[in-house]
């Protein structure tokens, strides 16, 4: 029998059996994940031309900015922010979990999964929702330490077998058996798209689940609401810059890559965030606290691409017939 304190303070009795049920549940949620994201995966390796994706791989440019931004700039701009905002009431550890946020690595699938509803750079979201997870291993305890001052032991050979089991192997089945069914593919279309989407709505559903169901979190609701305001406030900042440098005059990045930059230098990773969080700040008291903004940003991230899905097809089929358009008018 374990006692321990619910967020009134009450004393609660837990049997060895609840504790085990309890863990199975968990454990039964993160395994769901893997297997979401096993599945959109497989459907972007089955669904993604082998030559486009070789075509992404070279662009070195698109893949420096990206990984620059959302591991460099963004964490050094958040923490600038944080100096202003420890000047108010809202709670400090909220605001280190603020920080933590910045550090994280591009996310493995939602960014895709956006990208692919638009239409824009599938391939480049791959590669680079692949590449700065496998970077943010390294990257992310370094920046927590910088910025945080938490340093702690990561099992880098643990995390990177799973990303490859996750990530690699389910893109690389998507190819092969795309090999042997092309011309049924090409001939049948089937609704990858469709397939897409409703992955997207079961992360939404299940993220909003997880975050609200966490009896252990006890928060200030002015302290809260502030940095919700604050997280969505973060993301149309960093979307309208980052939409801004990709579209300037010389950038080299096609409507498409646009597509691609804005949302893969943006979007941070749960799946790999909160284990990073758990193993960085082992023994902390504030975890939970230190946690919510990425459970927040993470739903919030989901959200607000998928509100803003339409109105980015609409500029970038636009855009690409202008650019189509000014290729057939006479010199």
């Amino acid at each position: 029998m374990v006692h321990h304190r619910d967020r009134g303070g009450h004393l609660i009795r837990q049997t060895a059996a609840e504790r085990r049920r309890e863990r199975r549940s968990v454990e039964a949620r993160g395994h769901g994940r893997v297997r979401r994201r096993l599945a959109h995966l497989f459907n972007s390796g089955l669904s993604l031309k082998t030559e486009e994706l070789t075509s992404a791989l070279l662009h070195v440019r698109l893949h420096l900015f990206v990984q620059s931004f959302t591991l460099v700039f963004f964490p050094l701009a958040v923490w600038l922010l944080l100096r202003v905002l420890a000047l108010t009431a809202i709670d400090q550890w909220l605001l280190r979990g603020l920080q933590t946020v910045s550090c994280m690595p591009p996310p493995v699938s939602s960014a895709v999964i956006l990208t692919k509803a638009v239409g824009g750079n599938e391939a480049a979201a791959i590669f680079n929702s692949a590449f700065g997870s496998f970077l943010g291993i390294i990257v992310t305890p370094v920046l927590l330490l910088l910025f945080l001052g938490s340093s702690s032991s990561v099992p880098f050979s643990s995390i990177f077998s799973q990303l490859f089991m996750t990530v690699v192997v389910p893109l690389i089945l998507g190819q092969v058996c795309r090999s042997f069914l092309r011309e049924c593919l090409e001939r049948r279309k089937p609704p990858f798209g469709t397939v897409s989407s409703a992955v997207l709505l079961m992360i939404i559903y299940t993220t909003f689940c997880d975050t609200f169901s966490n009896p252990n979190i006890e928060l200030d609701p002015t302290s809260l609401l502030l940095v919700v305001l604050i997280i969505f406030s973060l993301q149309v900042s960093f979307m309208l810059l980052t939409f801004a440098f990709s579209t300037r005059s010389g950038s080299g990045f096609s409507p498409a890559d646009t597509v691609a930059i804005v949302f893969c230098s943006t979007h941070k990773s749960l799946t790999l965030g909160i284990p990073m969080l758990k193993i960085v700040f082992e023994g902390y008291e504030h975890l939970s606290l230190i946690s919510v903004p990425l459970l927040i940003y993470h739903p919030a991230q989901i959200l607000l691409g998928s509100i803003l899905v339409p109105t980015i097809r609409s500029w970038m089929t636009s855009r690409q017939k202008a650019v189509k358009l000014s290729t057939l008018q006479p010199i």
